[in-house]
């Protein structure tokens, strides 16, 4: 057999692909994206890119229903989004099988919250299964379709970023596609009405039972017994430090970690002098162990916060640290708007107009540091605009003429729409900034509604976001170039002195986009320039201060968006062609 290196997220897709699966829905969010862009370049599978991840679980649903093995991936705070769904489907069950991807981010790389999927998927009564390395993620992915038509529910896979983004190698297999399933009209089982959804939910319990009983017999669950003085119950990628520190212990290595096996958790403990629960974030595994009375090593010792690592637990467990020498001190590197980004003239223009900023989640949340100090706020996808309309039922219209709410064009089609009509039928007032750079930036340039691309690269209609805007109500809406920052400054002035709603599209490619061409680089005049740093106070990377204090740009950095010069009053900035 073939055998190949993987990602995590490949292997994924790999195991669905494997699996069977014909259907994929999916918002990108790290660290999962790269499983969708994976799967897309496998023949057979329909892969797509949903507006939100709530759509992406119903056309996963629907594709089960239907009687095929169905997908859906997404980051964890994404599963909050699709929790509407996630929830109600759990009562239904499925068809075709249903597996739900949930990328977990110990350690918050990129990502607004540390939260557990675990703990949403034990209150939404949906089993989850956790692999350790690339291998298993293959191999979970297919186990956990089984899983899912075996005992009629939907199935999370958990992954965390370790996970997702590291390498291992995996043995390749054969696409095995099973027969779709014969779809039957039954009411009772998928519409949830509150008189069929108490009937489920009692099918939910017995099944949780039953998946519990049967866990000692899954292949995914397994214990290694060595020494028994020290005892360990683990998942995931925590198991890879656990077998580096401990590697004649005895270990209980969990692959379905909701619900719990419980009596082969009983069985394990009374095994072993002293157990430990390692396991990553909350103590999920741990307070359940607890409550049937078993004693037992946890948070206690461990973190709940970021990623664990094989020299915690040498620390918390040996009590042992390695003699490493002290590494040498890296200067600090806080993330900072790429040269040419066309969020940095926004900013630049809000910043000297004194103007407060709503935020939400993308690259241009990096408007909330310094230099740039204007973002105030960042929640969720969407809520930038939804936050700016409170802020002005609370204060009232005045208040808001000094605040926008900054939204890119994928967050804006995410969740954003929802947040605007509110906004227009509630007659409020407040400025909408929509910072179109024609991508899902921040998550690796991704396409969406609004981009004429479909996943696997296909062109396709592009939602227009102004016609979008004024088909919902909104009279004030302005496109304008990014860059121009005296006609931005005027627009910004004008439309936050409304009595009402207003939208303004300030429109710039991300300077990383492929096919974005930069024709012109700015370069300095040394003799001209006064040394009064206003060309420094956007923060853009590719100008630094040479040592007599006039101004070095360097060119191998600077894409030619020309915000310096704008900037610079003694023309000592110009621009020519590369």
């Amino acid at each position: 057999m073939e055998k190949k290196i993987m990602l995590g997220n490949e292997a994924i897709a790999r195991g669905a692909w494997e699996a069977g699966v014909k259907v994929s829905s999916a918002y990108p969010g790290t660290p999962s994206t790269e499983i969708s862009e994976s799967l897309v370049k496998y023949d057979g599978v329909y892969a797509e890119w949903a507006p939100n991840e709530k759509v992406a679980t119903e056309v996963a649903i629907g594709a089960c229903i239907s009687g095929v093995r169905s997908m859906c991936c997404m980051k964890h705070v994404g599963v909050n989004v699709a929790s509407d769904p996630l929830y109600t489907m759990s009562y239904g069950g499925v068809n075709g099988g249903m597996v739900l991807v949930a990328a977990d981010d110990p350690g918050l790389y990129s990502s607004q919250n540390e939260q557990d999927t675990r703990a949403v998927a034990r209150a939404a009564h949906v089993p989850v299964v956790e692999p350790s390395d690339s291998q298993e993620a293959k191999d979970f992915m297919k186990y956990a379709f089984e899983l899912s038509e075996k005992y009629d529910t939907p199935v999370i896979l958990r992954t965390t970023t370790r996970l997702s983004h590291s390498q291992g190698l995996v043995t390749l297999e054969d696409r095995v596609v099973p027969e779709d399933k014969p779809y039957e009209r039954n009411p009772a089982k998928f519409v949830m009405m509150p008189g069929n959804a108490k009937g489920r939910h009692i099918y939910v319990e017995k099944r949780e039972l039953a998946m519990a009983a049967d866990g000692a017999d899954m292949p995914i669950n397994r214990v290694e017994m060595g020494d028994t003085k020290i005892g360990v119950i683990t998942c995931g990628i925590e198991y890879q430090y656990v077998k580096e520190v401990l590697p004649s212990a005895s270990v209980l290595k969990l692959g379905l970690v909701n619900p719990l096996p419980k009596q082969m958790i009983l069985d394990f403990a009374a095994k072993v002098d002293e157990l430990y629960i390692v396991e990553e974030l909350d103590p999920i595994i741990e307070e359940q162990v607890r409550s049937w009375g078993i004693t037992c090593h946890g948070k206690e010792i461990f973190t709940v916060q970021g990623e664990y690592s094989a020299n915690m637990l040498r620390k918390a467990v040996l009590h042992e640290e390695l003699d490493l020498e002290t590494p040498a001190q890296v200067p600090a590197r806080p993330p900072i708007l790429c040269p040419g980004c066309p969020h940095r003239s926004v900013y630049t223009v809000l910043k000297k107009l004194g103007i407060h900023a709503a935020g939400d989640i993308g690259c241009y949340t990096l408007g909330a540091v310094a230099p740039l100090n204007v973002v105030d706020t960042t929640i969720c996808m969407g809520a930038s605009i939804s936050s700016l309309h409170g802020m002005e039922k609370a204060k009232g219209k005045d208040y808001v003429k000094k605040w926008v709410a900054v939204i890119g064009d994928s967050t804006f089609m995410h969740t954003g729409v929802n947040s605007l009509m509110n906004m227009v039928y509630n007659q409020a007032t407040g400025t909408v900034m929509i910072l179109d750079n024609s991508t899902t930036g921040m998550t690796g340039h991704q396409d969406h509604a609004a981009t004429g691309k479909m996943l696997n690269g296909e062109p396709t209609y592009a939602i227009n976001i102004y016609n979008l805007c004024k088909a919902i109500g909104v009279a004030n809406v302005v496109e304008v170039n990014a860059f121009d920052t005296v006609e931005l400054e005027r627009i910004v002035k004008e439309e936050t002195a409304r009595d009402g709603v207003s939208v303004i599209i300030t429109k710039s490619p991300c300077v990383l986009l492929k096919g974005n061409v930069f024709p012109n680089k700015c370069v300095p005049i040394p003799e001209k320039c006064k040394k009064c740093g206003m060309c420094l106070r956007p923060g853009c990377p590719a100008l630094t201060k040479n040592e007599d204090g006039t101004i070095a740009i360097d060119e191998t950095m600077c894409n030619g968006c020309g915000l310096c010069k704008q900037l610079c009053k003694f023309d000592a900035i110009q621009t020519e062609k590369k």
